[in-house]
């Protein structure tokens, strides 16, 4: 969950290792190290972000705490929303933690009192935020929580249109790693994932998928689900990976998933066995936390995954403010939290009011059609300010939202190359 590292991948570790030693629920900084500081007056609409800058999603969370302050420079550099520069408050750092980011969000409501957040990224925590962001009226909208878990919620009026996202629902990221097994000739295949919303509505969907299109899930009748707060993976990866699987589809965040791939290895489970990999764990570090052969190889070598990819009108655009600031283009889910942010800008333009009461009914509004077809935020707000109706086209996509909160997206299928970088080698739609 794009990216097109000019810097050194060295670099990149260094900038996310010293954000991460920032105390818990500290502002968290840019991809070059800065710091971005609040912007705007307390008049205007005011927002925050609800993202992991520690945690097991710190590595995948990290370079998208960039977005959200940068689509605030560019809007209050165009005259702010309904007259006033937006206001930012510091990320709010949930530590891949449900606990974490329930306080988190209570605090960006009813201390803070903003009007739309930016958030979360684990679906676990966005579990628990919801509600806290429905009580207080926030406008909640993650740019990376994919678990089906939430269309289901939304469909029982969990979330009151309270909720939304701009990254597809794991039903669909499920079908692509599914179909993509399929193409690459693999009948049979195993899952091992983790324990949370994200990782057991992912198994239930890539099963399914996977039957549908003629494969044989080898541990169907007792799935291997691991624990979040797991230390130790012995148990788990003899189950995953017995019944002769050619792939096993490992539905992991980055630093626990990259002590599960490792224990496999070193019990000798995954030699000739195809590794499938989503999304929580696409980081630059990924491969160097598995580690490597007696020989100096990378063992994820040669692994396969998807991502939710970018193709939206604005992409270009983004690319080119992130390439002049942090002189790299920008990271997996930078693209789906900049629409986060401008949706909650457009929207609060499109009410004339800076409240999340207010947002949350003009959402769809501005996402959907009918309406003049815009990319470009600023021209949007102009639009909106004429009184037009807009059909905001985004940087990860045309963005349109349904009644529950949900989008379908274009998938990237990347791959673990022999030095261990990842490279995006394909594209993949859901079945």
């Amino acid at each position: 969950m794009l990216a097109i590292a000019t810097l050194s991948v060295g670099f990149l570790a260094a900038a996310c290792q010293e954000q991460s030693t920032q105390p818990q629920g500290a502002q968290t900084g840019s991809p070059s190290g800065e710091s971005p500081a609040p912007t705007g007056g307390t008049n205007g609409l005011k927002i925050g972000s609800l993202l992991p800058a520690t945690g097991d999603l710190a590595s995948v969370g990290q370079p998208m705490l960039a977005s959200v302050p940068i689509l605030v420079e560019t809007v209050n550099n165009c005259g702010g929303v309904n007259g006033a520069p937006i206001s930012l408050v510091p990320n709010t750092d949930d530590q891949t933690d449900p606990t974490a980011g329930a306080d988190g969000m209570t605090k960006l409501a009813e201390v803070d009192r903003v009007a739309g957040v930016v958030g979360s990224f684990a679906s676990s925590v966005s579990s628990a935020a919801a509600p806290i962001a429905l009580r207080n009226k926030v406008m909640l909208i993650s740019p990376g929580s994919t678990s089906p878990v939430f269309t289901e919620r939304a469909k029982k009026g969990d979330f009151q249109g309270y909720w939304a996202r701009t990254a597809p629902s794991d039903t669909y990221q499920a079908q692509a790693l599914a179909k993509l097994a399929i193409e690459k000739g693999f009948k049979r295949a195993a899952t091992v994932v983790i324990n949370n919303d994200y990782g057991v509505g992912f198994e239930k969907e890539f099963t399914q998928t996977f039957k549908q299109l003629g494969g044989t899930v080898t541990n169907e009748a007792k799935p291997t689900r691991y624990d979040p707060k797991a230390t130790t993976f012995e148990t788990e990866v003899q189950a995953a990976f017995s019944g002769k699987p050619e792939a096993v589809a490992a539905v992991a965040y980055a630093e626990t998933g990259a002590l599960l791939l490792k224990t496999a290895y070193e019990q000798g489970l995954s030699k000739g066995v195809q590794i499938l990999l989503t999304d929580g764990s696409k980081s630059d570090q990924f491969a160097e936390q598995v580690g490597k052969t007696s020989d100096g190889k990378f063992i994820l070598a040669g692994a396969l995954g998807t991502v939710p990819g970018a193709d939206g009108k604005a992409l270009d655009a983004l690319t080119k403010l992130w390439q002049a600031k942090y002189g790299k283009p920008p990271a997996a889910y930078a693209a789906q939290s900049w629409d986060a942010a401008a949706l909650l800008a457009l929207s609060a333009q499109a009410a004339q009011a800076n409240t999340g009461e207010a947002i949350h009914t003009k959402l769809r509004e501005v996402a959907n059609a009918p309406g003049v077809e815009v990319s470009d935020v600023c021209e949007a707000l102009k639009l909106l300010k004429d009184g037009k109706d807009i059909n905001y086209q985004g940087a990860s996509g045309s963005v349109d939202i349904d009644q529950n909160g949900d989008v379908i997206g274009v998938y990237d299928v990347w791959r673990v190359e022999s030095d261990g970088k990842l490279k995006t080698v394909d594209k993949v739609k859901p079945q």
